[in-house]
């Protein structure tokens, strides 16, 4: 987000801290992220609401009347608090409106996650399953196809990870896989790793390496990654064998590739040329 989203931005996350998050248990930050997403998914199937709600030509207490009519039966009253804040600020668009509501519902979600350990393991988790997703054809087809139900695709992710992964985790990778907002499903929960990470004020790097790291390997590549970008950075750690050797890291759309493979690749283009 940019200009004036990225200011309604800020000042509805402080509200959402300071009013509601900071009182909230596990289970409750929980529950309203699971509301906070209702109303996601409403502003998605509404087209002409979602239009009429971001249009800065319309009142603020018109949008939050509006949004709290349709909500007050639906979702608890931190929930509407949250929702209709949200709309009466000023967006650039109605996909940052939407943007905003979808991360006031993740920032719930993982409110209980209040050290840096307990959302590297959430962040650490997202990854692993859309890993595993990646290398599963079966089960990504069975998650996204066509036709099949929210319900019984939300059976088989808590069917996959109950007891295994933290709640917050089971609540994103359903949300993922129910509502992507025209993502593929990786693309969704590659969204939520992100968006966990600048929740911790943190980058997300994304390393593939021949072989496994070591611990010590592990935290000087941190270490160098923090210095250059000026910011902790969480490491995403994918093994390929393909890359032959070295690394490849990417850092959002930054790309640094010091692998054999990516190597060959480039002079082969070099030839070609």
């Amino acid at each position: 987000m940019r200009g004036i989203s990225r200011t309604s931005l800020t000042e509805v996350t402080r509200r959402l801290d300071e009013n509601v998050l900071a009182s909230a248990g596990a289970t409750s930050g929980i529950v309203l992220g699971g509301e906070l997403f209702q109303v996601v998914a409403l502003l998605t199937e509404e087209h002409s609401l979602r239009r009429w709600l971001a249009d800065q030509a319309n009142p603020a207490e018109a949008k939050s009347g509006l949004l709290g009519q349709l909500l007050e039966s639906r979702v608890s009253p931190s929930a509407v608090l949250v929702a209709c804040d949200v709309v009466s600020a000023k967006w650039s668009s109605a996909r940052d409106l939407v943007d905003a509501m979808e991360r006031m519902a993740v920032y719930a979600t993982v409110a209980s996650l209040r050290s840096a350990a307990a959302l590297d393991g959430l962040e650490d988790e997202l990854f692993r399953f859309e890993r595993i997703v990646a290398s599963e054809p079966r089960l990504r087809d069975a998650l996204t196809r066509d036709g099949v139900g929210s319900e019984h695709k939300l059976s088989l992710v808590e069917n996959l990870l109950s007891g295994k992964a933290d709640p917050a985790t089971l609540t994103l990778v359903g949300q993922a896989v129910t509502h992507p907002r025209g993502r593929t499903l990786e693309q969704a929960l590659e969204n939520y790793g992100h968006i966990v990470a600048e929740r911790a004020k943190r980058y997300v790097a994304v390393v593939r390496s021949a072989v496994a790291l070591s611990e010590d390997q592990q935290s000087r590549l941190g270490a160098a990654l923090t210095r250059a970008y000026g910011r902790d950075i969480h490491l995403n750690i994918e093994v390929a064998p393909e890359i032959v050797g070295g690394l490849s890291i990417q850092v959002g759309d930054e790309v640094i590739d010091g692998t054999i493979a990516g190597r060959i690749a480039e002079a082969q283009r070099r030839l070609a040329g």
